[in-house]
């Protein structure tokens, strides 16, 4: 494990402040020393990878797909000792990033795969019609192209998924952009790791050097650094809302503003409509105890509110909830900050208006640091409207329930929400009908929405829409995870009236590629 700074895939050393990684359950420090990245390796960084696009995102599609593929292998090759040291620098369990790695190596790939297949450019042609009247049309080709240099920050809940090689660095570079990582501080180690696999992949796949670097630090000017750089083409994050917001007023404050991709929380409500409490109560109350506290709540897609009616079926669902919730074991939280912030936040909620705790975990680990309690609080749907402080995240195994007097006073507790990451409808198949309006009203407040499952858990796959209205993210016609996620790195350009030979392939007549283009509207591989 090298904790130097990876510039251009190059260790390099820095006479700067040395960082040490910290086991958050133990409070002791962990092998290896890091460096404080400079200004210095900042910029540095950004022009080895401009230089580097210029070549990267010209190479040869299956090229690409073999660098991606040849990192998967890397960082499958670690394996327990990879998975050992992100468990011992994020409290998560070994089973949790056991599946965690297999997610990191399985979304390579799948990108790996999008690239060799190659239709993701979205080539359009529109042939030349010299006879039309009253005036010809010139010959139109459309596809995507990859925008240039992309800072990735790593995500303190995710140290494989959304981290070094994770779910943004794999899109980046899929679309052709050389990415620049900024480790998060609880994972120098778990970093270090998987910067030396991405390193070994470029090497062996003969990829330009400057197409990756890794950059440590220990505070906000490193990152802010690489935001403001006028070579950095995007960014992006996962985080808090008030992290999320500083890097997109960064970005806007330069001379060229840019992009910023930012997951920033997400509260996401889950909604039990009269029938499905009636019917499933004890099963329900089971079901959310477990996913709201799944991980010591610690997802971005944790159930953070739950809202129903009142009815008799509603206090045996709050029963079965109360004494699920406090047999829950506590959990290492990821980090000092975030379980004293989750702390601080779960207590404060209780003395709002119209608040009571309804039940909190006693079973608490006084032999480990930063362990979380999980709790369940309740309020009435009216002052639950009128106070929107109830409303923002408390990241941790916390959820509130909100009950209304009728589906009216449920619809006006809906209407106060803002945008989300999931929302989910636990409702009978026959009761659906009658709340069409209620549905709709969901649909326009979240990217994804889910009946009769829970939102713990997000698919790497191609339909995969993890992204919502503002202050979900940032952007919502975009996504941070699955297939599609490589559209954040790209921009369509047009060619107009350009020779055959001097096209990109994706764009030539005879498509030599074989992609799935759309030739005069019409979607097709044909090779005429």
């Amino acid at each position: 494990m090298n904790g130097k700074n990876i510039v251009a895939s190059t260790y390099i050393e820095v006479n700067e402040r040395s960082l040490k990684a910290v086991n958050p359950a133990t409070g002791l420090t962990l092998d290896g020393e890091f460096f404080k990245a400079n200004d210095s390796l900042v910029n540095d960084a950004l022009t080895l990878a401009t230089s580097a696009f210029q070549s990267y995102r010209n190479l040869n599609k299956d090229l690409k797909a073999a660098f991606l593929n040849a990192i998967a292998d890397e960082i499958a090759n670690l394996g327990g000792e990879l998975v050992d040291r992100a468990s011992a620098e994020s409290g998560l369990p070994l089973g949790r990033l056991q599946g965690e790695l297999g997610r990191t190596t399985g979304q390579l790939r799948l990108f790996a795969n999008l690239v060799a297949e190659g239709s993701w450019v979205d080539a359009i042609i529109d042939t030349a019609l010299p006879e039309r009247q009253p005036l010809p049309r010139p010959d139109i080709r459309r596809m995507l192209i990859p925008i240039g240099p992309v800072v990735v920050f790593g995500a303190s809940n995710f140290p494989l998924a959304f981290s070094v090689a994770g779910g943004d660095t794999a899109s980046a570079l899929a679309s052709g952009c050389p990415v620049i990582v900024k480790a998060h501080p609880a994972h120098y180690g778990t970093s270090a790791m998987v910067g030396g696999a991405i390193i070994k992949a470029a090497e062996k796949t003969g990829m330009p050097k400057g197409v990756f670097s890794l950059l440590y630090d220990d505070g906000y000017t490193i990152g802010a650094g690489l935001v403001q750089h006028p070579l950095t083409k995007a960014v992006t994050f996962t985080g808090s809302f008030k992290g999320g917001m500083a890097l997109i007023n960064l970005a806007q404050q330069r001379e060229q503003p840019i992009p910023v991709f930012a997951e920033m929380g997400s509260i996401n409500p889950v909604i039990f409509l009269p029938k499905a409490i009636e019917n499933q109560a004890e099963d329900l109350a089971k079901k959310y105890a477990a996913s709201i506290t799944l991980g010591a709540g610690q997802f971005c897609t944790n159930p953070g509110l739950l809202l129903a009616v009142q009815s008799p079926a509603l206090e045996n669902f709050k029963a079965v909830l109360k004494e699920a919730i406090s047999t829950v074991p506590s959990a290492t939280m990821l980090t000092e900050g975030i379980a004293n912030n989750y702390g601080k936040l779960s207590a404060e909620v209780v003395n709002e208006g119209g608040v009571a705790l309804l039940s909190a975990s006693t079973l608490k680990n006084s032999e480990l640091q930063n362990q979380s309690e999980a709790k369940i609080a309740q309020v009435s749907a009216a002052d639950f409207i009128k106070n929107p402080k109830l409303r923002e995240e408390i990241f941790g195994p916390y959820s509130l329930l909100v009950v209304a007097q009728d589906i009216a006073e449920l619809e006006k507790a809906i209407d106060v929400l803002e945008g989300q990451l999931t929302i989910t409808l636990m409702a009978e198949k026959q009761e659906l009908q009658h709340y069409q309006t209620l549905v709709n009203k969901l649909t326009d407040k979240t990217g994804r929405i889910i009946l009769n499952g829970v939102p713990t858990g997000v698919e790497v796959c191609a339909a995969m829409q993890h992204g919502g209205p503002f202050p979900a993210t940032n952007d919502s016609r975009f996504t941070s995870v699955g297939s599609t996620a490589i559209n954040r790195f790209a921009r369509p350009l047009a060619y107009q009236d350009w020779e055959q030979e001097l096209l990109p392939d994706e764009l030539k007549d005879g498509n030599p590629l074989g992609i799935f283009r759309t030739v005069d509207q019409i979607l097709t591989k044909s090779h005429e």
